[in-house]
């Protein structure tokens, strides 16, 4: 099948706006809310509606600091929405974190939708919930590799949500368990919940459908989607779920149970010298902040809690209790590579399966191989891929795969980027590399000097991901076929070259998934 940007794709775009009957693109777009009117502005050449900065939830500040989200205020006059609100309380943590917003801020519950000129409030098109990543640290639905997307070209609305972050979104210390019955932390899970049912009241009002939402998130956000899969609370709030590289699945990031987590966060509470809830919640946010970067990314994440969460994400999987919805996930092939691979060869690789995995050191590299050099630095790479991300999200998909009765669809995404300001290496598909080919931005990356190829495969994702938040499947007209993976185990490649195989990785899986069962 040729892979060109095709005529269809174009013609398909056009027979959308013309669907749907003469709509105007007013320059000053406005929506009426359950909050009250707003006010937006057009983006992407005039093709597309951008209504920003809209408030689902009241600000988490003073008394609401660590409370469950709160109903937002309304307003009589027509509310600015041109501008992003600020990003949730962070530090500046990776270089490739840019933001559009004013700053970091305690006050940060908003969320943007995006929606095609032609839609109207017949609220029939597919609904796109993008969910950050960033550790549960950082990140902000302003960032420019999220905005102006092309998304909402294929006849979608998007939302990109802010979430509260880090200490703000998941500390679970004993003062806040006893103030919550026994329950704490999960905040900026709850303020997905609580975007989501926003979304639902009033997505329709933008020209979408509030019955087929598609959540979806890369790295923490696609923990995110995984665990909100697990969460009684988020049930029927959305009917399809993607996730790009991470699921609540692994050490990363874990979702640890309360009780340890509660002594564990209360001692650092005390180590503040803070008396009390009350004091802790004036105290002001770049003292929190000061502290808490002391302990680093990862340190405060979802909690076991009983109530938010009831039990650990992969038991929920196994007992068969997630949401029944179509999943289509995968991740990168150099997630984490260029690291344990550094000067690799085949000596070195037999040496060290010897010193890791001792009487397994031949089953180990029976499934990573090192025969020759290049090999060994394959594995390599391939072993620091999978623990670091990888074997959690094959974990996943396997799960949703087992019990999930739904539609499964895996990929993996191979092509390389050229060298940029922050990958100058210009040879690995590293971790978040496809964000820019995704939402159509691939001209945000600082540095890039990007190849026809690249727009090409960006073309295809995108509506690859716009065609399975439409109907469940990613399969459309001018697109290599993608088939399901829960059916035939198939793998799709996203490369200069599409091709589709079977899952060469399961022998490497099973070994660690062995390894570790064996270590506890």
């Amino acid at each position: 099948m040729f892979r060109t940007v095709r005529l269809a794709s174009a013609m398909a775009v056009i027979a959308f706006a013309i669907r749907a009957g003469g709509h105007a693109a007013a320059s000053s777009p406005r929506v009426t809310t359950a909050q009250g009117e707003v006010q937006g502005k057009l983006i992407s050449g005039g093709k597309v509606h951008a209504f920003l900065g809209l408030p689902y939830a009241a600000p988490p500040v003073g008394p609401l600091r660590w409370m469950p989200p709160q109903p937002p205020a309304s307003w009589q006059q027509v509310r600015d929405a041109t501008k992003f609100g600020s990003r949730c309380g962070q530090w500046q943590i990776w270089s490739d974190y840019l933001f559009l917003d004013p700053g970091p801020s305690e006050d940060c519950l908003y969320l943007n939708v995006y929606t095609p000129v032609a839609a109207d409030n017949s609220g029939r098109l597919p609904v796109m919930f993008w969910i950050h990543g960033g550790g549960y640290t950082a990140g902000a639905g302003s960032e420019p590799r999220y905005t102006n997307s092309t998304l909402p070209l294929q006849g979608v609305v998007l939302v990109t949500i802010n979430y509260r972050l880090g200490v703000f979104g998941f500390l679970a210390s004993e003062d806040l368990a006893k103030e919550g019955g026994g329950s704490a932390g999960n905040y900026g899970l709850m303020d997905m919940v609580a975007a989501l049912r926003w979304v639902r009241a009033n997505i329709a009002r933008f020209g979408g459908d509030p019955n087929n939402i598609t959540i979806f998130g890369e790295s923490a956000g696609s923990f995110a989607v995984s665990t909100l899969m697990a969460t009684p609370g988020a049930r029927g709030l959305f009917q399809k779920a993607i996730g790009e590289s991470g699921a609540a699945f692994s050490d990363v990031l874990p979702a640890g149970s309360l009780a340890a987590r509660i002594r564990r966060d209360q001692e650092w509470v005390d180590s503040l010298g803070v008396r009390g809830l009350a004091e802790f919640r004036q105290m002001s946010t770049a003292k929190v902040i000061e502290g808490a970067q002391k302990k680093g990314v990862g340190w405060f994440t979802p909690v076991i809690d009983g109530s938010f969460l009831k039990q650990s994400i992969p038991e929920t999987y196994t007992a068969g209790n997630q949401a029944h919805v179509p999943l289509l996930a995968g991740w990168n092939r150099d997630e984490r590579a260029g690291t344990l691979s550094k000067g690799m060869t085949s000596k070195k690789w037999k040496a060290f399966a010897a010193d890791h995995y001792g009487k397994r050191a031949d089953e180990f590299l029976a499934a990573f191989q090192g025969r020759s050099d290049d090999e060994a630095i394959q594995s390599a790479d391939a072993l620091t891929t999978a623990q670091f991300i990888a074997l959690g999200t094959w974990r996943w998909i396997e799960a949703q795969v087992n019990t999930g009765a739904a539609p499964v669809y895996r990929y993996r995404f191979d092509l390389a980027a050229p060298p940029s300001e922050v990958h100058p290496e210009g040879k690995y598909a590293f971790h978040s590399d496809e964000l820019e080919y995704v939402f159509g931005t691939l001209d945000t990356r600082h540095g890039a000097q990007w190849r026809p190829q690249d727009y090409v495969l960006s073309d295809e994702m995108t509506r690859y991901w716009a065609n399975f938040a439409r109907a469940g499947d990613p399969n459309g007209e001018g697109l290599w076929h993608w088939p399901r993976y829960d059916k035939e185990k198939l793998v799709l490649h996203l490369d200069t070259k599409i091709t589709v195989t079977p899952d060469s990785t399961r022998p490497q899986f099973e070994f660690l998934l062995q390894s570790a069962r064996q270590e506890r």
